[in-house]
Order: structure tokens, then sequence, then C-alpha cells
């Protein structure tokens, strides 16, 4: 027998093994009072009370203890579910392996990122090229950062000969980035540190500088006040950034709350695009050989995605969704790139296409359902083959310079973690260069995709994983889990966490909603706006479905999503209180009104809209904005909402309101707590150590109020 199944893994015991109907979780809670204030805003002449407005001033010492208090409340809660440790204990022993991505050549050394299990961060290894990589020695080590793991890596630069490396640091999970420079060969730093860096790479021209992209430091916290005009800076190494130029931006005529700027492979292009939201957006080309060179506009509006895949000189290839969907690529010339000229290299499908490139092809990854199809093309679109995968999942990482002959892809589903294949780009074989050596045996597992109908008749995707063998007799706690936003599709792909709740009898499901890009542009918008609905829907009738499959029940199903799945909660709980009985909204935008006040949140307006724009859009926020439709007399599920102090994408505020909100008005016993990581942000900012906790937290506190109140014995799970 294994080792740890005398200990977490009994925990396959706890949900395999049902509870008697007579055992019947209750755990009074008493929280702490909040006050409540006369604040009311005035949208369209209807008037709209938020009396917790106070709870938005992160910085005030009263925002602050209440934060204390409610951290006291949740922990007394938490403290009493005595399973906790055994979920850590295995959690903690399956995070406990070594992790290792593919090795890349920069100059004259080979690097790699390694993880030897519990680090909070990955260590950059670097080798002689051609050498042996068991010579590698430590590049850089993030885990030196702070003591509590707090500070992270960001994004990382090499310049083209690798003389030299910048990279950005988040402390306490901020979004607000410093860079720093290094010597490769020296390892000493070159110039001053670069502070106030938000949403940006770095992409250097030759070896004298780089360009980089932030806002004017905001009047107020920095971690809540609205940050809206984006700006591209040139940095010259070896001057202060007093007089880092700007190069796009902040003027009249160039006001955009997203930047970006990259040179390209030969240098002969910096490529720049603007966008007022996180969907469309204009893109320039400026000659960089060429001293006062114009931009010149290949996009000049905002009805479109496109951006520079290629160049060959002045042949560009471009990815776009201008009259494709789904997306396509296209050749065009610099001398005349507009739409008009664009020419198909690669038509747009029926799948949606995300391409890279490498050792002189086109790779085009395809979403089929939500799986992962991956094609080789010539730069002409003539296919070369269609690539052979190792299974059915997600892949990535096809990728390479034009030089290479290799290239290095991940791949990995629910159930697989994730393991690299190297690929011979001429001869399109795959061979396994590392597989994880984890305490995971995958194959007690299985997924499966099922097809459910929403509201509207619409079909929707779903995969659910289980450990096989699993009974469908409707008591399976169950965790169903969506995002349903901003083009962004949820793929096959192994968690550690994920991996803990199956084995202990878990069923884990994933609906694929709309407003992802699962199926391109149209599934997107169809979830947006005024169709906002229909991801709630969506996410409504998979759980109907599990339930109606006899997957589970109500009782034993949890929801969870962040971010804007966060929001996906919130709305779900409030508009059908009844469809789960555990609910975890996780760095939610909760306040529907207030959402585009903070941050970078008016960006998100091609999504959601805003409550200024007309009375319609208005009233259609205020009819499912988390915050504004929780009801006294209600009985809500079981609830812990999760946030970071430090979250400056999401603030906090509309978890804190939220929560407050929730526990005036819920009506029954079921506990509606906040769990507050400290000096964490929207996601960065968490130790290993942190971040296992906090699963821990969220399982058992799932696992307790579905009905589980001790574990079962040993001998009544595990067959020996």
């Amino acid at each position: 027998m294994k080792k740890w199944l005398v200990g977490a893994a009994a925990l396959a015991v706890l949900i395999s093994c049902k509870e008697e109907e007579k055992n019947e979780v209750s755990m009074a809670t008493t929280y702490p009072q909040t006050k409540k204030v006369d604040t009311v805003d005035v949208y369209h002449g209807v008037e709209v009370a938020d009396p917790y407005r106070w709870l938005e001033d992160d910085r005030s010492e009263e925002t602050g203890n209440w934060v204390k208090e409610q951290n006291k409340t949740t922990q007394d809660f938490l403290s009493k579910i005595t399973y906790r440790d055994e979920i850590k204990e295995r959690l903690t022993e399956l995070w406990n392996y070594e992790k290792v991505g593919a090795p890349f050549i920069e100059g004259d050394f080979e690097y790699f990122y390694k993880n030897d299990g519990l680090q909070n961060q990955y260590v950059i290894y670097r080798y002689p090229k051609g050498g042996d990589p068991q010579t590698a020695e430590v590049f850089l080590d993030p885990n030196t950062f702070s003591e509590k793991g707090t500070t992270s890596l960001g994004g990382t630069s090499f310049t083209k000969d690798g003389s030299l490396f910048a990279y950005s640091i988040s402390e306490g999970g901020s979004d607000w980035r410093k860079v720093i420079v290094l010597d490769t060969k020296s390892m000493e730093q070159i110039g001053d540190t670069i502070v106030d860096v938000k949403f940006s790479g770095m992409s250097w021209k030759g070896n004298d500088g780089f360009y980089y992209s932030s806002y004017d430091k905001p009047e107020g916290s920095e971690l809540s006040a609205m940050t809206d005009q984006h700006k591209l800076y040139y940095h010259k190494l070896g001057t202060p950034q007093s007089e880092d130029q700007v190069i796009f931006g902040g003027t009249p005529d160039q006001k955009y709350r997203y930047v970006g700027g990259g040179v390209t492979d030969d240098q002969k292009f910096l490529v720049i695009s603007g966008s007022t939201s996180t969907n469309g957006g204009k893109m320039w080309l400026k000659e960089l050989n060429k001293p006062n060179a114009p931009l010149v506009a290949v996009v000049d509006n905002f009805d479109t995605n496109t951006y520079l895949l290629h160049n060959e000189g002045s042949k560009l290839w471009l990815v776009t969704d201008y009259n494709a969907p789904n997306k396509r690529i296209v050749t065009t010339d610099f001398s005349n790139p507009t739409q008009e000229t664009w020419k198909d290299v690669v038509p747009e499908t029926e799948h949606v296409l995300s391409p890279s490139t490498g050792g002189g092809y086109i790779f085009t990854e395809y979403m089929v359902d939500a799986v992962s199809q991956v094609k080789q093309y010539d730069y002409s679109g003539k296919l070369v083959r269609e690539v052979k995968l190792p299974g059915i999942g997600n892949v990535g990482g096809f990728g390479a310079k034009e030089e290479d002959k290799t290239l290095y892809y991940s791949f990995t589903n629910y159930t697989t973690p994730g393991s690299t294949y190297l690929y011979n780009i001429k001869e399109g074989t795959s061979e396994l260069y590392r597989k994880p050596n984890i305490k995971f045996n995958s194959e007690d597992f299985e997924s499966k995709q099922v097809f459910y109908t929403s509201k509207d008749g619409t079909q929707i995707p779903m995969i659910i994983s289980y450990r096989k063998g699993l009974v469908l007799d409707g008591k399976n706690p169950t965790i169903l889990y969506g995002y349903g936003g901003f083009n962004i599709s949820l793929n096959p792909g192994f968690s550690v966490t994920r991996a803990a709740w199956m084995e202990m009898g878990g069923v884990y499901a994933v609906a694929n909603l709309r407003g992802g890009g699962e199926y391109g542009k149209k599934w997107h918008d169809a979830g947006t706006k005024m169709n906002k609905q229909n991801v709630f829907d969506d996410f409504i009738a998979a759980g109907e479905w599990l339930k109606e499959n006899k997957y589970t029940d109500t009782k034993h199903l949890a929801i969870q999503g962040g971010s804007n799945g966060g929001l996906l909660v919130g709305a779900t709980m409030t508009q059908r209180p009844d469809l789960a009985g555990v609910a975890f909204p996780a760095v939610g935008v909760l306040d529907m009104l207030r959402y585009n006040k903070f941050t970078a949140g008016a960006g998100w307006a091609y999504d959601y809209g805003t409550a200024e724009d007309n009375p319609e859009m208005f009233e259609y926020l205020k009819g499912y904005s988390p915050l504004h439709n929780i009801k006294e007399g209600v009985s809500y599920p079981a609830t812990m909402v999760t946030t970071g102090d430090h979250d400056d994408r999401v603030v906090p505020a509309h978890s804190f309101k939220f929560a407050a909100e929730l526990q005036s008005k819920q009506t029954g016993d079921a506990p509606t707590l906040i769990r507050i990581a400290v000096d964490a942000g929207h996601g960065a900012g968490k130790s290993t150590e942190e971040t296992i906790q906090e699963t821990a937290d969220i399982y058992g506190f799932g696992l307790y109020n579905m009905g589980y109140s001790e574990l079962p014995k040993l001998k009544e799970q595990v067959k020996m």
C-alpha cells in the first residue's frame, strides 16, 4: 500500500462513502458588524444605494480592521473542519514533484525553467550551448526576491544576441511592475531599475534599449485608482527613466487604454497596437532604420483583432478576424498594408485558429470543441501535414526560431500531467522529451465530453472528469467550473488541485460557455453586453444537466469561477440560489455598476457595457449585478468568497461589498464567509504553501457544507 494512503488519501473515503441523511452539518456563525453609510448614486434618474461604499477605500484603517475581523471569522469557522489538514497533506505531496520546462537557446547558452517541487517560483537555469544539461547552473532564482514568496517574476526578454536580459517583478501580487536589466555574462545589473510599469512586455531594439508600456501613476490609491491612458515608452540603457521617450499614446489623438509595442525579429519594424477595450484595436508599423519614419496604419479601426505573425523584409503575414470570426492568416506588403490588399494564406475554417511559427513553417492550432488540433503549413499556405498528437487534450509551445530544426511542445488534459515532446520540424515526428514523475495514476481516471442544451436551445460542450467506476447515484461531490467571457477559452489541462479533488472521489466539470473563445468571435459576442445573460443560462443549464444525469444533486454541487468567472458564480447564485449547495466566487467582478471606476476596468466595456451608456444598459447591468441582486429572506448557498487585498485588476472592494451584503441578508444556516489573502493580488503574490492552504480551505469548506462532518475509516474505501 502506498504510504500516502495512510494519511491524506483517506480523503477518498470522505467523499465516496456517502453520509447518512440524518447527518446534517450545522455550524452557527456570527459575522462581524459591517456599518452602512448613506451613499446613493443616480443613474439615468434612478437612485441606487451603495451602503458599503466605504469598503472601497483600501488605504483606510477601518477597511483594514474589517479585513482582519472577516479573516478571523473565516479562520474560526474553518478551524473546526478537522480534515483540512489531511487535504493539505495530500495536496502537498501531489504538488511536490519536479517540473522542468523545455530548453531554449539565447546567445551562448541554453536556458530552462525548473521547480524542484514546492518552490514558490520557477528558477531559471542555464548551461553552455550544446553542452550537458546536467552541468546547468542557476541563472536567476526568483525565490530570493522576498522571504515570504510574495514577489514574483513577471515577463522576461533577451536581446537577439543573448547578451542582455530584462525581467519584470511583481510585489505583493500587484500589476505594477519593476524592470531590471542584467548582463548575462557578468550577471551585473545594467542601469537603474525601471519602476511603475503596468500591462507591458519588454521588446529590445538591438542592444541599445527596449520598449515598454505603462500608465502615469494615479493619484490616490495605486491599487484602485483608475488607469485609463496607456503609453509606449523607449528606455535607452544608461539613461535615467525620467528621460524615457514617449513613442506613442497620451496625446489628444492617441488616447488608448491599452498600448503595446514590439520589434520584429529582423529589427526592421516597430509594431504598435492601440485599443480602448479588451477586444478590437488599431495597428501601426514604423521602420526602425529610418530616422523620423512615420507610423504606417495597417488597421485603422476598432472593429477587428489583427496582429503580425511574421515578416520577411516588407512582406507581412497577419492573423486577423476581419471578415473571418474564427480567424485567418493573410499576406500583404508594407508598401500598402491596408485591409483591401490582404490575400488569404490560410483561410478561415469552422474552427478557431491560433497560429505560431518556427523552423520556416506556420503551425496552426485549432480548437475542435475545445480540444487541440495542429496543422503545419509552409509560408505560401500549402498544407504540409496534420501533426499527430499524443492524445486528446491541449497542446502549447508550437513555436521556435526561424533557423531551428526542432521545437518543443507540451501536451496535457484534465487527467494527464503536462509532458514535453520534441518535434522534428522537417520530418513531422514527435518523441517524448520529459514526463513528470508525479504520484498520481492517470489510468485510474477518465474524462468525457458531453453536449447539453441551454435555455435558448444552444448546444454547449462540457468536459467531465472523475475516477473510473464512478457510480451515478446523484450524490457525488461535484465542482462545476466556468468563465464565459473576454474571448478566453477553457482548454483541458492538468491541475494538482483538481487531481486531488478527483482522488477524493469528486467530479470536476468544466462548461465551455458563450462569451469564451471556443467557437470564435460569434461565440464570444453571444455572451457580451445585452447577451450576457446567455452565459449565466449556459452555466445554470450545466448544473441542471449534471443533476438530471445523476452525477450529483443540489446539496453536493459546488459552483466555482474566478475574475469574470467570479461574476458568473455571483450572478448564478443570486438568480438561482437553489441550483447548488456551495458557491466559490473568486476575485470576482461583482459590482457591475461601478466596475469601470477602478484601475483598468473601463477597458472591459466591450464585454459588459457600462451603466453610463444608456438607460437600457444600466437596467440590464443592474438586473444581473450580483451585489445588487442579493435579496432579504432568501437562503443562498454556503458561500466562501476569496480575494487578495492587493488585487489591482479586480479590486477587492467588489468582494468586500458582496460579502457584507450577503452576510446581512442571508436566511438560514448556510455560512457566508470571505477569505482575504494578505499581500496577494489577482493571482500572483501567494507562496506555494499559501496556495495549498487556500485550496485545502476551499475543499474543506465545500465538503463540510455538503454534509461530511468527519472522515470515514480507511478500510471502508481503499481496496487492499
